[in-house]
């Protein structure tokens, strides 16, 4: 049982590490996706289910666009490393795209679900998503 339990917690690691790399280090930036990618979809779940709408399909689409993401700042930390070589401009630029927009979802959620938003709160993310607007394809 014990060999089980070192073989999971190896293959985890080696995983981590590897996401690691791939993503560009675990930094606030990543940290603050995930979070933001975790309560986007939490709160779009509950939705589904206050407004009788939960579907297993569109769940499964949900996670594979978060997925998808983290994809995206991969491929954008792989330009920063071999086309820019210092820094990291376009994987921050891709996060904080992504972090504007599961923002902006969250915000929604919160709205369809009745929970008054700070409007501030509200402009700031506009103002993020507004400046990403141009450069997405």
């Amino acid at each position: 049982m014990k060999n089980i339990l070192n073989s999971i917690q190896l293959v985890l690691t080696g995983l981590g590490g590897y996401l690691g790399y791939v993503l560009g280090g675990y930094d606030g930036f990543i940290y603050a996706l995930i979070a933001f990618v975790v309560f986007d979809y939490i709160s779009g779940v509950m939705v589904a289910i206050l407004e009788r709408k939960l579907s297993s399909e569109v769940g499964f689409r949900g996670i594979f666009k978060k997925i998808l993401i983290f994809f995206i700042v991969a491929i954008a930390n792989i330009l920063d490393v071999f086309l820019v070589k210092n820094g990291s401009v376009i994987r921050t630029a891709a996060i904080f795209f992504y972090l504007s927009n599961e923002g902006i979802s969250i915000l929604e959620n919160c709205v369809r679900i009745g929970l008054p938003v700070p409007q501030k709160l509200k402009e700031v993310l506009e103002q993020f998503s507004e400046k990403g607007d141009g450069d997405d394809a």
